[in-house]
């Protein structure tokens, strides 16, 4: 059997997979990725909204509008602590706190939903952030 060509390059590849850069390559992405669904729920409930006396409240099954603006201001990505197996995790989340009641609705209040809808439409650019990360590293790129 004859040797193996390029076996160095290989092996230094698949030593970079688990690095502190390759890591770092898909943190960014995480976050990029968790960034892209903050900024569309926040301008999904800012979008034509108005405050004060010409404040419209939204239909149920839309985003809220804005009117104090308590909500979309606290949107944001934080990371999240002590995932198991040393796994990177974002989350998207508003500290509002009604943030819950408008999202999913309550006995009183249908729900106008920011977050799913914003998930939903950023899904597709989110995941080429990851899937553009992870082919760097396996293309040597966290070397």
């Amino acid at each position: 059997m004859g040797k193996i060509q390029g076996l160095d390059k290989l092996q230094k590849r698949l030593n970079s997979v688990g690095s502190a850069k390759a890591r770092r390559l898909i943190e960014g992405a995480l976050f990029s990725a968790a960034d892209l669904v903050a900024t569309e729920a926040g301008l999904s409930i800012t979008r034509g909204a108005q405050s004060g006396k010409n404040h419209v409240v939204s239909a149920p099954g839309q985003a809220p509008n804005a009117d104090s603006h308590v909500l979309d201001r606290n949107i944001g990505v934080h990371p999240v602590a002590n995932t198991k197996g040393g796994n990177i995790e974002v989350t998207v989340q508003s500290l509002a706190p009604y943030s819950e009641a408008l999202e999913m609705g309550t006995s009183k209040m249908a729900a106008r939903p920011f977050f799913r809808p914003a998930r939903d439409k950023k899904r597709g650019e989110a995941k080429k952030l990851v899937q553009a990360a992870v082919n760097k590293i396996i293309a040597g790129g966290a070397e």
